[in-house]
């Protein structure tokens, strides 16, 4: 997948307002794959529906999506899965993570469905990010800054055209949101994918190629 393409998307939610102010919603705008996007936006503003809507997780806006020039509402369950195995990979605002696995358990749940990063390369990602000592300990007893880097870990162990991040670092502080930054383009770089990354304040820093207010 080369384009995600937004033409006239509006949530519905938002289809009684006079007029909606954003680069995002309402607009003909292109994701490229190969460049990285920052999206900022207030609270209440739409970004983690967004972030859903171009999963599949839900439809409920109005406009077109289109992957490469393919309307999304058009995709079959099985096209779902494949692009979600090869195409997409997203982090959640809230994680989606298993509580009662653990942290290793969670992300080789995304790893072994493509068999993508080797076992040794998924804990020099914990050691790097310093949570190699939680690999064992279940999800749910570890801080959210912890879960965060094990979901951000689970994000890099698949194949992807774009990868989405929505708020990752807003529990990190600054080391650990460098080391995120700096693994994210190395891995992006790789598979020369597009980023996108969503922020109410506190987001990655990268050499952004577009600044979108949301």
């Amino acid at each position: 997948m080369n384009t995600i393409h937004l033409q006239q998307t509006l949530p519905q939610v938002f289809a009684d307002r006079n007029s909606v102010t954003s680069d995002v919603w309402h607009q003909d705008l292109l994701f490229r794959k190969g460049e990285a996007y920052l999206i900022e936006a207030a609270s209440g503003t739409g970004k983690s529906s967004l972030c859903s809507y171009i999963y599949g997780y839900r439809n409920d806006f109005q406009g077109i999506i289109n992957f490469d020039e393919t309307n999304i509402k058009a995709f079959s369950v099985k096209q779902w899965i494949d692009l979600r195995k090869h195409s997409l990979s997203m982090l959640f605002q809230d994680l989606r993570l298993f509580p009662e696995l653990s942290a290793f358990e969670n992300v080789q749940l995304k790893n072994q469905l493509t068999g993508y990063k080797k076992k040794k390369e998924l804990i020099a990602l914990f050691e790097t990010l310093d949570i190699a000592d939680k690999l064992h300990t279940k999800v749910g007893k570890l801080s959210f800054g912890q879960q965060q880097r094990v979901a951000f870990i689970r994000a890099l162990s698949q194949p992807f055209d774009f990868i989405f991040l929505d708020e990752p670092i807003s529990h990190l502080d600054d080391a650990n949101g460098q080391l995120m930054g700096q693994m994210l383009l190395e891995e992006a770089s790789k598979q020369g994918a597009g980023i996108i990354v969503t922020s109410i304040g506190k987001h990655i820093d990268l050499p952004y190629n577009t600044l979108l207010k949301l």
